[in-house]
């Protein structure tokens, strides 16, 4: 059902004249909202999206892929939206997936079951906002092909990786061994990530610059050293900020950074991040490693980050 609603001062003017309509200045129409029960609808609700639209999901289940193709604009976003028991489940392949669909905002939602949970391609400006997001083959949460300015915050990730492939991150921004992807200005903001993320619960890939990491709380319990994935954030971006994180749980250690591509992973600052490193077994076990630190390829470490157990902060000198 799609509802729209016509303004009391343009049906006015219209019942004035007759029922003609005059070329007077009127307030805009109310945004629409279109009520979506079954999976049928939201397919055809997707396809059909407009800009300033809010498609609304009742709790159920919602079984298929589900593809975003219609952007919105900046000042008239497009809203997905539905309760943690509005669930979108797929046997296979992305659950959700907004391919050029700039400006969206994915709100409250459940999506489960697939290879990948949200795929967000060539998109600028996408909000993900109060997810959960679990059971899945691969990745949680992936923004490639040079989607810019997007936003993850608020939201569950868990269980994801379950092929065993080792490539079951619960973020991942960029593409590896590539520079094509300029993914930037990506912000992972306050979500829970773990347990049972079979990868890093943060993959930040080279090419990509600007992530902030902020708030996040981490849970390494489902590491599993397949692609080198031994801590909770790995960073081969430019000019990332880690701030304000809560980890434990890691096989190693907490943070790393790497230089994948030549000039990459550097310029790095990690503020006020708490680390437990207890029950780590690598063999570096450190808060922060900067595997990568050179004259020309800094990472700043503040004295504002905290470890318990392991064998220390960093293996750099620390800011105060």
């Amino acid at each position: 059902m799609r509802t729209r609603t016509l303004p009391t001062s343009l049906l006015a003017t219209t019942i004035a004249t007759g029922g003609l309509l005059l070329a007077t200045p009127v307030a805009a129409s109310a945004a629409a909202t279109v009520e979506v029960t079954t999976a049928a609808q939201l397919k055809t609700a997707l396809a059909g999206a407009q800009p300033d639209e809010t498609i609304r999901l009742a709790d159920g289940t919602y079984t298929g892929n589900f593809k975003v193709t219609a952007p919105g604009t900046s000042s008239a976003r497009i809203t997905l939206a539905g309760s943690a028991g509005a669930v979108l489940t797929a046997g296979g392949g992305y659950g959700l997936h907004l391919n050029g669909a700039s400006y969206w905002t994915v709100s409250g939602l459940t999506v489960t079951g697939g290879q990948k949970g949200i795929m967000i391609d060539a998109a600028k400006g996408v909000i993900v906002d109060g997810v959960t997001v679990h059971g899945l083959a691969m990745e949680g949460v992936h923004f490639r092909d040079s989607s810019t300015d997007g936003v993850i915050r608020n939201s569950k990730i868990y269980d994801t990786g379950n092929d065993g492939s080792g490539m079951g991150e619960g973020v991942y921004v960029g593409t590896a061994n590539t520079l094509s992807d300029k993914s930037d200005r990506i912000r992972i903001l306050d979500n829970t990530i773990g347990p049972d993320v079979g990868g890093e619960n943060v993959d930040i890939k080279e090419g990509t610059t600007g992530t902030q990491v902020i708030g996040n709380t981490f849970d390494g319990s489902g590491l599993t050293g397949a692609n080198y994935d031994d801590s909770w954030v790995d960073v081969k971006g430019d000019g990332v900020l880690v701030q304000d994180n809560t980890g434990k749980n890691t096989s190693n250690d907490g943070y790393q950074t790497r230089t994948q591509q030549s000039g990459w992973g550097c310029g790095t600052v990690f503020k006020g991040n708490k680390s437990t490193l207890a029950g780590a077994t690598g063999a570096t076990r450190l808060a922060i490693n900067v595997t990568n630190f050179s004259t020309s390829c800094k990472t700043t470490v503040y004295s504002s980050n905290t470890v318990t157990g392991g064998k220390g902060l960093t293996n750099i000198p620390v800011t105060p």
